[in-house]
């Protein structure tokens, strides 16, 4: 019963005011951390890693949740990188500027890469991973690489450089390979932007339609915790930590020599583009996070596109480069293959002069470039090199099968990172770079808001998009 001119009286909790008030402060702050997705998927890697060893057998039998992810995203890259391409392209008004940046992309691929596989051959030199091993190759079981071997013997340079052009737009599409997709999107950009006014309600609607495909993105991005924690799961499970120990001084190469190419090769050319290599990295932490969880480059490809133009690149640059990056500038697969070629000679005790392993150097510097476009690619590209080499055992690859799933995440991170910091690297070298977007994404900070303008005169024309579109210009 309450009395006239009496205060209700308030409950008293047996808890503590101060832990209640710590309660209040802590709990929105538990809630932003946990909220990130890069914390959720790496919280799902550490999970997924406990399985694995916990429960081996329920590990390997979570695979189909880090496959389904995997495809989710695939599902999306032709989409993805059409819309983003055709649009950019059309609206440019100089086609000049686009085989400039496409022939300076070439030359950049290639030398960064090219440093990547000399780096993994001193490093491999230095440490000699594979030396006292003594295998006989005679008493290796060879029959583990029957499906790479196969399709090794039908993979050749000019292979692949036939392979860029599709049969038909559909089979391209419905195969999901990348450069035939990239090949027809660029043709179209280019005939949509000779066409002029009259293709401008297409090119609208193209744009539209890639806002679109990118909402669903972030929807499947939501699912990438899920992802990461059955693909780790999948990995210990099945392979275990044991053969991690039995060649675990290849697997430190490997690592090692990843880390010092992304120190000492990628920091100076961030350096000289005008940004930090730490900020670059903090950057895109997400999509690395995600990366080391399905051991896929191609699991970010969308958002690695959007994240590039966030900062200052612009839309045709990232449209193009960021896809064909995946191909011809593969600087983690560049610096596996000629550390794991020597491997296998000297766990075999096959003599390599120095002209021998130049002559392998030659030889991946053209192989390589092929490794995103064919299924299993890692294994595959190798197989064939060492088989046209005819130098290096190819039944040594059966020591590489127990530890090349944990090698993977070191590959796709550096794929990834090579892929960022060169798009950056390219768009700085073509005047395709927003220096100031760059830095206010690189340092955290929101877009600012734009006025609100008039919308153009229906009598006068839009002006054509260039290369440097958005970019504003230096004060002279």
């Amino acid at each position: 019963m309450r009395y006239r001119g009496t205060t209700p009286r308030r409950p008293v909790s047996r808890v503590s005011g101060h832990f209640l008030t710590t309660i209040k402060t802590q709990d929105p702050v538990m809630k932003s951390i946990l909220g990130k997705l890069y914390v959720q998927v790496l919280l799902a890697v550490i999970l997924g890693a406990i399985v694995g060893v916990v429960a081996p057998e329920t590990g390997a039998s979570l695979k189909p949740i880090g496959d389904a992810f995997i495809k989710l995203i695939k599902m999306l890259l032709a989409p993805v990188i059409f819309l983003t391409v055709v649009s950019g392209i059309a609206r440019m008004e100089n086609m000049k500027e686009l085989g400039r940046v496409g022939f300076r992309a070439l030359i950049y691929f290639e030398v960064v890469s090219t440093l990547a596989l000399v780096i993994g051959l001193v490093v491999v030199n230095v440490f000699r991973p594979g030396a006292g091993m003594n295998i006989d190759v005679a008493t290796l079981d060879s029959s583990s690489l029957g499906t790479y071997t196969s399709a090794a013997k039908h993979s050749s340079f000019m292979d692949f450089l036939m392979g860029i052009i599709p049969d038909t737009i559909i089979d391209a599409f419905a195969k999901g390979n990348i450069l035939q997709i990239l090949l027809f999107s660029i043709l179209l950009g280019v005939a949509l932007a000779q066409t002029g006014p009259r293709a401008r309600p297409f090119i609208d609607a193209l744009d539209s339609l890639m806002q679109g495909m990118f909402r669903i993105v972030n929807m499947v991005m939501r699912l990438a915790p899920l992802g990461a924690f059955g693909a780790i799961a999948f990995t210990i499970g099945k392979y275990g930590f044991g053969s991690l120990f039995s060649l675990g001084k290849l697997m430190a190469c490997v690592y090692l020599t990843c880390a010092v190419f992304v120190i000492f090769v990628l920091g100076p050319i961030c350096r000289y583009s005008g940004f930090s290599l730490w900020k670059f990295l903090r950057f895109i932490k997400e999509e690395l996070i995600t990366v080391l969880g399905t051991s896929s480059s191609e699991s970010v490809l969308p958002q690695m596109i959007s994240k590039m133009e966030k900062a200052g690149v612009s839309k045709p640059v990232a449209g193009m480069i960021i896809p064909s990056g995946l191909t011809f500038n593969p600087d983690g697969q560049a610096i596996y293959y000629t550390i794991a070629a020597i491997f296998i000679a000297q766990a075999t005790n096959t003599p390599l002069s120095l002209t021998d392993q130049l002559i392998v150097l030659v030889v991946l510097m053209f192989t390589s470039k092929g490794s995103a476009g064919v299924t299993g690619s890692g294994f595959i590209i190798l197989a064939a090199t060492l088989a046209s080499l005819g130098t290096i055992p190819v039944a040594g690859m059966v020591l590489l099968l127990g530890v090349d799933r944990f090698m993977s995440e070191a590959r796709a991170i550096t794929n990834t990172i090579g892929n960022g910091v060169g798009t950056m690297a390219i768009a700085k070298w073509v005047g395709a770079l927003d220096t100031e977007k760059m830095h206010r994404a690189l340092n955290g900070e929101d877009e600012p808001r734009q006025p609100d303008t008039l919308p153009q005169a229906k009598d006068g024309p839009a002006r054509p998009a260039t290369i440097r579109d958005g970019i504003t210009p230096s004060p002279t």
